[in-house]
């Protein structure tokens, strides 16, 4: 090739042509050297951009530039008197903060945020003056959202009181997230503190659009809440939602799993773009109703343990996986203002079968129908022994009456009892 040729080829190769600016213009640069009251830009332009004085500044603090990352500019003068592109980011109000996002995002780099309120699914954060970003409280460290994993709740709703206190106590605190998703034109940032302890980001997101719904792995429980257990498998963390633990009622998740536990997970949801997943432990079990419910029937009499206490009544473990409900209503013939009143957890209870629906995987119970019961019987007891007690003292009436010779002349009192004025007149005949 003759050096002519070589030439042309260098030039195709590294000549590129320099953009052209007009006042007003948004261009992103990269940032070349930081002074004290300047800073160096490279916009791809025929000379270098400069930002000087109060242009440094946005939202009346400077803006904390740093060599070799890339921000958005406002073109003030495509030439100042040096020959510089004259640039601002005062000028670039919100634009620059989304553009910084994007950026944040794009690179995989973590910001930090300040908590600024709190609600039931999460924590409320200002990322800068202006933009504020959501962090869903399943995209908070396990530290944060539960107290131990020896925690017990009395129910759901006190489960859900104790996440809302733990996250209130955030509030003023600052958190180094990652932004798992955006949305300008809505205003919308979701972050995860979750995704900072992701050791090969790349690798989940590969193994994450390979998922689908029915495929089972092996993980580990590497969280407890109030709501459910967190678990990780292939490097991919999801919710086990406590409906989804057992099926067997769960009010307390720790009452099951602990840290560091190995459990069997069928994935049941993936959602958010293949960004959450949703997992059961359950599913990977046989379903105990089938067998159970071949076991029962209405009317019949079981024993149980009473497992949990709720304000409308109190589950009773018959066995293994299968727990029924006894209704307020149906705890006593008295009025009963809480079930805590007249049953405690633990207690061994005999109840009837009341009801049994397959649909709703549910079995009724009575406590009230077995007191019933034992009333009825113990009266209908009491009406036997009555009954023989006078067949008894009939017969003692009779022996006395009766004599070899004859009948026993007997003195008869006018006001005694009915009974032995008709047995005196049928001994005595016509």
């Amino acid at each position: 090739m003759s050096a002519k040729k070589k030439f042309s080829s260098v030039l195709e190769l590294d000549y590129k042509v320099p953009k052209s600016f007009k006042k007003g213009d948004f261009v992103e640069g990269t940032v070349l050297n930081v002074m004290e009251d300047a800073v160096i830009v490279d916009v791809g332009g025929r000379s270098e951009g400069i930002v000087m004085g109060n242009h440094l500044k946005l939202d009346g603090k400077r803006v904390d530039f740093s060599v070799g990352e890339k921000y958005l500019f406002y073109v003030l003068s495509p030439e100042n008197q040096d020959g510089l592109i004259s640039l601002s980011v005062k000028k670039t109000g919100k634009e620059l903060k989304w553009h910084r996002l994007k950026y944040i995002k794009d690179n995989n780099l973590s910001i930090k945020v300040k908590v600024i309120e709190a609600n039931g699914g999460g924590v409320l954060v200002e990322i800068f003056d202006g933009i504020r970003g959501f962090i869903p409280s399943s995209q908070l460290n396990n530290d944060r959202i539960f107290t131990s994993q020896t925690q017990t709740y009395t129910g759901r709703s006190d489960a859900q009181r104790n996440l809302q206190l733990k996250l209130v106590e955030l509030i003023g605190k600052e958190i180094e997230v990652r932004i798992s998703e955006m949305d300008k034109d809505k205003g919308k940032v979701i972050l995860s503190e979750r995704m900072l302890n992701s050791s090969d980001y790349e690798k989940k997101n590969e193994f994450l659009s390979k998922l689908k719904i029915g495929d089972r792995m092996t993980g580990e429980v590497t969280g407890i809440a109030p709501f459910g257990l967190f678990v990780s498998a292939n490097g991919i963390e999801g919710l086990v939602h406590l409906s989804e633990i057992s099926w067997d009622k769960v009010v307390n998740p720790g009452d099951y799993y602990k840290i560091g536990d190995k459990v069997e997970v069928e994935v049941i949801g993936i959602f958010d773009n293949k960004k959450k997943v949703a997992y059961s432990i359950k599913r990977t079990q046989k379903d105990p109703w089938e067998d159970i419910v071949s076991r029962y029937q209405i009317g019949q009499v079981v024993k149980g343990v009473v497992s949990s206490i709720v304000d409308y009544g109190v589950f009773v473990r018959l066995e293994e996986g299968l727990n029924g409900l006894v209704h307020i209503s149906e705890l006593s013939n008295k009025l009963v203002k809480h079930p805590s009143s007249v049953v405690n957890v633990g207690q061994e209870l005999e109840v009837m079968i009341i009801s049994i629906s397959n649909e709703e995987r549910h079995l009724g119970l009575s406590l009230k129908r077995m007191m019933t019961q034992t009333s009825s019987l113990d009266a209908q007891l009491v009406e036997e022994k009555r009954e023989d007690d006078d067949e008894i003292a009939e017969s003692k009436t009779s022996d006395k009456l009766k004599s070899p010779s004859g009948p026993e002349m007997v003195s008869v009192d006018e006001s005694g009892s009915g009974r032995e004025m008709d047995t005196l007149k049928k001994l005595l005949g016509s």
